[in-house]
């Protein structure tokens, strides 16, 4: 089976628009806006042209959706305890995974974590850790390549990549403080 082609489609003024035909010839587009929502459309098998159904999502939808499209996301069925990280099993905020034995995962700072207010490298996260925080996300926005003098807030989400242990690791320094 081959790698599905999305074509993507800079729209002035309102976002980007990234288009899918899978393998059933279904077209579907999704319309990344500048706000941070999402717009999921379906398009008519007999008319690629027109779209059937449309659906306007939050940035927190748009995640749940991502969330659940996952390979490693439990399927119905599956015991709720398939959704929290054991061993051998995928970790909720997990967003890629490589042949590297590297992975990505969306790691949250609770508004209540004793890290909420402090600099990003009071965590010493890459060097204890070997991970490398790409990102954080904000309600106001991304925050590519933070500094070590970034300020972390309550709701952040930091987008880390590492070995597994060293995210891991990473979570365990953010969940302990």
């Amino acid at each position: 089976m081959s790698i599905p082609r999305v074509r993507t489609t800079p729209l002035p003024g309102v976002g980007v628009q990234y288009d899918l035909t899978t393998r059933e010839r279904q077209h579907l587009s999704v319309i990344a806006h500048r706000d941070g929502s999402r717009s999921l459309n379906v398009y008519r098998s007999d008319d690629p042209d027109a779209c059937s159904q449309a659906f306007r999502l939050t940035a927190e939808e748009s995640a749940a959706l991502v969330d659940a499209l996952m390979p490693g996301h439990p399927a119905a069925g599956q015991p709720a305890a398939a959704a929290h990280p054991t061993a051998g099993q995928p970790h909720p905020g997990l967003l890629h995974t490589t042949d590297l034995g590297l992975v990505a995962e969306r790691l949250p700072v609770d508004g209540a974590s004793h890290w909420n207010g402090r600099l990003l490298g009071e965590t010493r996260m890459r060097t204890e850790t070997g991970a490398s925080i790409v990102a954080v996300l904000r309600r106001t926005g991304a925050v590519p390549s933070p500094a070590p003098d970034f300020r972390l807030a309550g709701g952040d989400t930091l987008i880390v990549i590492g070995t597994r242990e060293g995210v891991d690791a990473a979570a365990a320094i953010l969940d302990r403080g």
